[in-house]
């Protein structure tokens, strides 16, 4: 392995203790296609601190995921191209990094679960050698030191007899086990920052609040900033400080969680939360948002979510495109009738 991989953290350029763990400032990324292209994420903007956790929602395609890969430097460059912002670790942006610095980061300071844990594990490694090998390649630690801390590691994340299942292939764990030897892998080298991209998907709903459960405990034991990336906004009802809310792109709402259930300020969120089953609605048609996501490749001028909106008028079809407007001390909307909406609960 070289010099430069082997880089020191405290060796980073403008590296700041009394920094924030990490700030996303206006971050645009863009995929290339045939079709044209694809504005994924158009000036997103949020910061994490240590023990706080942000929740990112929204549905699928609105650019949730693809800010997280661009966190932590694994966008597929092509077609995925970084054109504008800043991605701060400790002061330090990370975009300006050199890639053996920007590895360096990534699972050691910023690390991330993957929605998928099945695909996201090598079917022809033991789970044991996997996360071993996290140790002997960042750590430089020996082998049987490295399977030792794998077992602590399945231990921590409470999969039963650790001893013999480390030793066992992806394929002999169940979705819920799975997913917890992603966070334990997430987890191994101790970051500052848990990206966890959707975790619960595909799992029964006992599993899912075992999973989120379990997430919520290691960060409180370990001081860390967690970013859940989630469509499902039953899951960080319980969980989350901060929800900032995207839609084509753009986060379209931020406050904390409490004031996001209690009274939503964009249309949008609103919609989701009315779909939302609920025990007193028991028999009642289930309310939906009409029509689907804009195209990246052809966002609506104006606000992108005019064509779906109850609340719509001339001014949402023109351009510019509505910013986030402070509605509160502490929470924003990106709408130009916020007070409409609110009040209408």
């Amino acid at each position: 392995m070289s010099t430069d991989v082997n880089v020191k953290l405290d060796a980073l350029p403008g590296l700041d203790s009394d920094a924030l763990p990490l700030e996303v400032k206006d971050l645009h990324v863009e995929f290339r296609t045939r079709n044209g292209i694809a504005r994924a994420v158009n000036g997103v903007s949020f910061s994490l601190r240590a023990g706080e956790t942000r929740a990112i929602l929204g549905e699928s395609g609105c650019g949730k995921s693809v800010t997280a890969q661009a966190i932590m430097g694994i966008l597929d460059s092509p077609p995925g191209f970084v054109t504008g912002g800043e991605i701060r670790y400790r002061g330090v942006d990370l975009l300006k990094l050199r890639e053996a610095q920007r590895r360096k980061v990534r699972a050691n300071r910023i690390a991330m679960i993957f929605q998928d844990a099945l695909s996201a594990l090598n079917p022809v490694f033991t789970v044991g050698f996997q996360l071993a090998e996290l140790f002997r390649k960042h750590r430089g630690m020996s082998r049987a030191a490295s399977k030792a801390r794998a077992v602590e590691l399945l231990d921590l994340v409470k999969i039963p007899a650790a001893k013999q299942r480390v030793n066992e292939y992806p394929h002999q764990f169940s979705g819920g086990m799975r997913q917890r030897v992603m966070i334990a892998m997430a987890l191994a080298l101790d970051p500052e920052v848990l990206i966890a991209d959707e975790p619960t998907t595909a799992l029964d709903v006992t599993v899912q609040a075992q999973i989120m459960t379990l997430l919520a405990e290691l960060q409180r034991e370990r001081n860390m900033g967690l970013l859940l990336i989630t469509h499902d906004m039953g899951v960080v009802a319980d969980v989350a400080d901060h929800i900032s809310v995207m839609y084509a792109g753009r986060v379209i709402e931020e406050a904390p969680v409490r004031d996001i259930y209690e009274s939503p300020s964009h249309p949008y969120t609103k919609g989701l939360l009315e779909s939302i089953p609920r025990l007193d609605l028991k028999g009642q048609e289930l309310s939906a948002i009409k029509g689907l996501p804009p195209l990246l490749t052809d966002i609506p001028k104006g606000c992108a979510f005019n064509p779906r909106c109850r609340y719509v008028q001339d001014a949402c079809r023109q351009d510019p495109v509505p910013t986030l407007y402070q509605v509160a001390p502490v929470r924003s909307s990106a709408c130009h009738f916020w007070k409409e909406v609110k009040a209408d609960v």
